[in-house]
């Protein structure tokens, strides 16, 4: 067991109905789209493939798509929409465990490596990635950049969602590199809001471009979204790619 925490049943079960915005087909399409490019005629392994939402489409797409879980409530989920033949997923955290073959492309996305509370096994995790990479392969990441911006002295919470059925914010340890995401999300119309809490490791984008050198790979690309906006220091999330020597 790693030091992510595990998704129980009842978080699997929603998932998918509380991520709307991120199953969207916009969203969905962009990323897709820019996995799939990456992979080319090559196969591709999803960490933290969760209930598949990106590694089915992405399958569907027509790239041959591997997945390792540390839930096996998500995995229970993902296994309703694809069977073991077509997406293969491997229970066991992203960090270690090791599944057969190589692969052109290595992803993780929605901020997944935070789930990874320390230093030493996110740079386990760039190293796992590296191992099953072919050479030219790359490893991409989706994580958000951290909000300490917006922390006035004093303050140690940041609100990133305030809507009519969410509420949710952000508290910050600048120490330990840790931010808990607390959720307030209103369940029914009887007005009463069902409280979660998760926590993460932040890592800013040049902490993971170190990483990567440590595990063998070069940084290629970064860009702000799945679209290929231009990162630039107002961007609240990036997509990174990190490449592996030929």
């Amino acid at each position: 067991m790693t030091s992510s925490e595990m998704w129980g049943r009842d978080a699997a079960e929603r998932y998918d109905a509380e991520e709307t915005e991120m199953t969207s087909a916009p969203v969905l399409g962009a990323t897709v789209g820019f996995l799939a490019e990456l992979a080319g005629d090559g196969r591709a392994l999803e960490f933290a493939i969760g209930t598949g939402r990106v590694g089915v489409p992405l399958r569907e797409r027509g790239v041959p798509v591997t997945g390792i879980e540390l839930s096996e409530h998500m995995a229970a989920v993902l296994r309703r929409k694809v069977d073991e033949d077509t997406l293969p997923v491997v229970i066991g955290d992203m960090a270690t465990t090791v599944v057969p073959g190589e692969f052109a492309l290595v992803y993780l996305v929605y901020n997944t490596v935070s789930n990874l509370l320390t230093q030493d096994e996110q740079v386990e995790c760039f190293r796992n990635a590296a191992r099953h990479l072919r050479p030219g392969g790359r490893f991409v990441v989706e994580l958000g950049v951290p909000p300490l911006r917006f922390l006035p002295p004093g303050q140690v919470a940041v609100p990133f969602d305030v809507s009519e059925r969410h509420l949710g914010f952000d508290t910050i340890d600048p120490v330990e590199q840790i931010l808990v995401s607390h959720h307030f999300t209103r369940d029914g119309e009887d007005g009463r809001y069902r409280r979660g809490a998760s926590r993460h490791r932040y890592a800013w984008p040049a902490e993971l471009d170190l990483m990567a050198r440590i595990a063998g790979l070069e940084q290629e690309r970064r860009v702000a979204d799945w679209d290929g906006a231009p990162f630039t220091q107002d961007s609240p999330k990036h997509i990174s790619v990190w490449r592996k020597s030929a």
